[in-house]
């Protein structure tokens, strides 16, 4: 069917018809739903939580048609205020997944939380990428060992994904590594565009419901993006795209109830005469978008020290763990 073609006007009829699938909305006829559909906009959910460009390029709407069947969508899924309760209720069902330290859960609260994004930064070989592969295996404990029974995302944007590792510390938890493997689905972006691409692909995998997934880590979150934007004539494309980048993983988060991981580079700062000159990458926008926000560093041996550096109901503070041939322990 053509557009425009027997597709249900826009109109006051429209909200009489409950809304069930992107086929019941007005205007849209099966030609713009296949491309909808074949887009990743699949649910009334879906394209309410997008904007009227997105709806644009991708099924060939005009601006007032996207902008009206955007309105209906969100007028169906009642996206006004709510009550405090309301929002109560829903950060009740947040879970934690545990770090393997028991002193870096009490410091974000019992361990990374789902419904937000915890973003780690420090400088190389602080332990960022050790962390997130003892998620990628605890996530898939039970909920009393702190797990979520679940499955996990690793996009890779500097070739640090090493199954051996993973092995390592399944076997210290007493897990068939194979088995752990075969729940983690990694992806390598070789550039700023792709890294983009490939979040954007990872709600297929969420939406599958066989994979169980409840975790996404970006390990890392900026070096793409710093190699493909040079120079400070770029800087405000790079921010803009970061931006969109970080708030579509916030919106999976909250959306999906899934733990978000990124870690962060830093770079040092020849300004700052005292103190630690070291800053992370991604200015405001990033820091902003984070929900939590820790610093990590190298001390002596094999321990870490991370710093507590924003959160929205946390106060800040310090601890130390370890990284062990294991995995991360105290």
């Amino acid at each position: 069917m053509a557009e425009g073609e027997n597709a249900p006007a826009i109109g006051a009829g429209a909200k009489k018809k409950k809304l069930e699938d992107i086929e019941d909305l007005p205007g849209v006829g099966d030609t713009t739903a296949k491309k909808l559909r074949d887009a990743g906009y699949d649910s009334i959910e879906t394209i309410a939580y997008s904007m009227p460009v997105e709806l644009e390029e991708i099924g060939g709407l005009g601006h007032g048609t996207a902008v009206k069947i955007i309105n209906v969508c969100r007028n169906a899924l009642d996206m006004g205020f709510e009550t405090g309760n309301d929002v109560m209720k829903r950060r009740e069902q947040a879970k934690k997944i545990a770090t393997g330290s028991k002193e870096l859960d009490a410091l974000l609260g019992g361990g990374i939380e789902t419904q937000s994004i915890t973003e780690v930064y420090g400088k190389y070989g602080s332990g960022k990428t050790q962390v997130g592969f003892q998620l990628c295996v605890n996530v898939q404990l039970p909920l009393e060992e702190g797990g979520l029974n679940g499955g996990a995302i690793f996009i890779d944007t500097e070739g640090t994904f090493r199954p051996e590792r993973i092995t390592q510390m399944a076997e210290a938890k007493g897990l068939d590594p194979n088995e752990v493997l075969s729940k983690i689905f990694v992806a390598r972006a070789t550039n700023s565009d792709h890294q983009m691409l490939l979040a954007e692909k990872a709600e297929e995998l969420i939406k599958d419901k066989s994979k169980n997934v409840k975790l996404i880590v970006m390990d890392s979150l900026t070096a793409a993006f710093r190699t493909d934007y040079l120079g400070r004539g770029t800087l405000a494309e790079r921010q803009q795209k970061l931006n969109k980048h970080t708030h579509l993983l916030l919106k999976f988060a909250d959306r999906y109830n899934v733990a978000v991981y990124v870690t962060n580079q830093v770079m040092a700062r020849p300004d700052i005469l005292f103190g630690d000159p070291t800053v992370p990458i991604g200015g405001h926008v990033l820091a902003h978008t984070s929900t939590y926000r820790v610093y990590l560093r190298r001390s002596k041996e094999d321990r870490r020290i991370a710093k507590l550096v924003d959160s929205p109901n946390l106060p800040d503070g310090e601890c130390v763990f370890r990284v062990t041939p294991e995995g991360i322990t105290d």
